[in-house]
């Protein structure tokens, strides 16, 4: 954050960080550039602001052809508990995985680059849906130019790598330096797995990495895949020794279906998810499909996700769950915590 920044700018740079959609990002870093202070200690923030406003003019700008975006969208609007994004070598089973979890038709062959453009899928987790997001590989010599914008809505990442391979070593290093020039860091950080007893630094290794307002940084897992065809946990320890890396690791097999029930699980304790269930006066709560925030999300917060005007017009709320007895009436500032009930009112 530069020094002594106006209060427009932060609620500019506020509003950038929340935005989801292109254009949104566009307008938001255009105000940053108006209300940032203009002086030696900020030039190198104007210049990052100025290349991503470059970046997305350029993009929302492609050519056009009957009436209609050239070519197709390289962005996936996030949808469900939080956006997945999966990254990986070619030819490791990655669209094979993505497949199997959320039985989306991912263009599958037993060549290189199959995957060309990001492909959605939802893959369900008890009452919830996580969004995986198949891309196309990433190799020492090539990367899509699009990446960098298409992990920009992503939460987390599944780095899928085949553990058999001699040279897997060498591809995640090429992945992992790749997606560093487009700012996008494979975090081996998780809000919900920090060890009880963590070191103050281990648990806050990432802040540093959250202070910088273009890079993009995903709690990452590294998913061995193929161990049907022979690797040992001990293989995923060897390789993240030779990685220099600690990033959670299961080892799955699309074939036999081993190891597949443990990642919507992993992803859920480690966004920290919580489910919250609404209902309204005098009627039972709807139990099947809740809104999902992450730990230390409040009532405000969630009245946002019902709809603006819900939050703009927010007068109580009585909950069911978290508060002292059921029924209890809270403000908009009380935290919520996962099967909350929540009964909005308004003024």
């Amino acid at each position: 954050m530069p020094t002594n920044v106006t209060a427009e700018y932060k609620k500019a740079e506020m509003s950038f960080r929340q935005a989801e959609e292109p254009r949104e990002r566009l307008s938001c870093l255009k105000e940053m550039l108006r209300t940032i202070p203009k002086h030696k200690g900020t030039e190198h923030l104007q210049a990052d602001i100025k290349t991503r406003i470059k970046q997305l003019t350029e993009e929302l700008a492609a050519p056009r052809k009957g009436g209609g975006r050239k070519g197709p969208s390289h962005t996936v609007r996030a949808e469900g508990a939080a956006q997945i994004a999966l990254v990986g070598p070619p030819n490791v089973g990655k669209s094979s995985l993505h497949a199997r979890l959320t039985g989306a038709h991912s263009e599958i062959g037993p060549y290189p680059y199959t995957t060309k453009l990001p492909l959605p899928g939802m893959l369900r987790f008890e009452d919830i849906c996580f969004q995986l997001v198949d891309l196309p590989p990433v190799s020492a010599d090539f990367m899509e130019p699009w990446m960098g914008n298409a992990l920009q809505s992503a939460d987390a990442a599944l780095l899928v790598v085949d553990i058999n391979d001699p040279a897997c070593v060498d591809h995640v290093t090429a992945i992992r330096r790749q997606l560093d020039e487009k700012r996008i860091v494979l975090s081996e950080h998780w809000p919900g797995l920090i060890e009880e007893g963590a070191s103050a630094s281990e648990a806050g290794a990432s802040s540093e990495e959250a202070d910088n307002l273009f890079q993009v940084t995903l709690p990452t897992v590294l998913i061995a895949n193929k161990c049907d065809l022979g690797p040992d946990f001990s293989d995923v320890q060897v390789l993240e020794e030779l990685l220099d890396v600690r990033f959670p690791a299961l080892t799955t097999s699309v074939a036999s279906g081993a190891g597949l029930d443990r990642i919507g699980p992993l992803l859920f304790k480690g966004l920290r998810i919580v489910r919250v269930y609404t209902k309204l006066p005098g009627k039972d709560a709807d139990l099947e499909r809740p809104f999902t925030l992450r730990s230390g999300g409040t009532v405000y917060d969630l009245a946002r996700l019902v709809h603006k005007d819900v939050a703009e017009s927010f007068h109580f709320a009585r909950i069911w769950g978290s508060g002292q007895f059921k029924g209890q009436q809270v403000g908009a500032d009380h935290v919520l915590i996962d099967r909350d009930v929540l009964e909005l009112h308004s003024k």
